[in-house]
């Protein structure tokens, strides 16, 4: 009864349809009002579906400046495996390096390479196209939600968060699997963890020793969240206004940022861009930070009515939602897509 009782009042560790099933008939009136089932598809342009799933990352890296994200190039399946090691030579990309799907997200075959044995391992096995990134030293990894509606120069930023990468850390006396064991919320994962760390499973951490168990900082893969609102300033509002005016897009999304201090991207000092999320991405901010079931459903439903305002002035621009029929067959292969990379990774470990 105790374990029935932590699960019902723990929402923030319910499955995503559980979490969003109440909230369903609000969408479907947003459809309804704007007499469109994919509405949201005006809400980013240049993003293919509005940036709601299953976009090829390389759009949102075309429209940056290339200044601000990681060196970064794509492999095919089919590649030779000796070409892709002279391309990494040719944009002197070491090891350890990043790699991940083309089109994906919720951390699915994203993975950290150390050597040349762990890239061949994975362009053997991944059967997608996929992104080879330079990894970023940057110590702390934050994500912005920033929306501005196309007709203003000023937007807003409604959500800044530190997120921590799911991690343990050595006391040179337990296991990696005791210490996985002991921790709140790597102990659930611990399938998934012994396929990603088995040649480490049985190893004693030493003592202050970090050992990171994912590098992706979702918080499906078990990342921890640190809420940043009161950095919001000015200053921080002006960078992402800047980027959003620059490219006229990226109207409603979050980013996620690798930086070497909050002090630091505030005076947009020292910060890489690893992704743009389109109007798919979640308002991550009320995991982990205090937040109760009501006041993250008022920050999704408040996050919903500026998506459907953006999407409806674009709109009125000429910008078209897609086509009912063309969005349920992209959605459709963009599912099956999906579940032929979760097969893949279970596959690479």
């Amino acid at each position: 009864m105790k374990n029935i009782l932590h699960k019902i009042t723990h929402w923030e560790a319910w499955p995503f349809k559980l979490i969003y099933a109440p909230l369903v008939p609000i969408w479907g009136w947003y459809m309804l009002r704007s007499g469109a089932v994919w509405f949201f598809t005006s809400s980013n342009p240049k993003l293919t579906f509005g940036g709601m799933e299953g976009e090829p990352k390389r759009e949102m890296y075309d429209l940056l400046p290339a200044d601000l994200y990681p060196t970064t190039f794509n492999v095919l399946p089919a590649d030779n495996f000796q070409h892709i090691l002279q391309r990494l030579r040719e944009v002197n990309i070491d090891y350890p390096f990043i790699v991940k799907p083309e089109v994906g997200g919720q951390g699915i075959l994203f993975r950290k390479i150390d050597n040349e044995a762990d890239l061949l391992h994975y362009h053997s096995n991944v059967p997608v196209e996929y992104i080879v990134q330079r990894m970023v030293h940057y110590p702390i990894e934050v994500s912005v939600f920033h929306i501005r509606y196309p007709n203003q120069q000023k937007g807003v930023i409604t959500g800044f968060l530190h997120k921590i990468p799911l991690q343990v850390t050595g006391d040179g006396k337990h296991t990696l699997e005791e210490l996985i064991l002991l921790h709140p919320k790597a102990a659930k994962r611990t399938g998934e963890l012994h396929s990603k760390h088995k040649e480490k499973w049985r190893s004693i951490i030493p003592a202050g020793e970090r050992y990171i168990l994912s590098y992706a900082a979702n918080h499906n893969r078990g990342a921890h969240f640190v809420d940043l609102k009161e950095y919001i300033n000015d200053d921080l509002l002006k960078i992402f206004d800047n980027i959003s005016l620059g490219i006229n897009d990226f109207f409603y999304g979050r980013y996620d940022i690798m930086c070497s201090s909050i002090e630091g991207l505030q005076q947009g000092k020292d910060f890489t861009i690893l992704e743009y999320n389109g109007c798919g991405a979640e308002p991550n901010h009320f995991y982990d930070t205090g937040y109760t079931l009501r006041g993250a459903y008022r920050e999704i439903l408040k996050h919903w009515k500026a998506l459907f305002e953006i999407s409806k002035y674009n709109r009125e621009k000429g910008i078209a939602p897609w086509p009912f029929w063309k969005g349920v067959k992209f959605r459709r292969d963009t599912l099956a897509l999906y579940e032929t990379m979760k097969k893949a990774d279970e596959r690479i470990g």
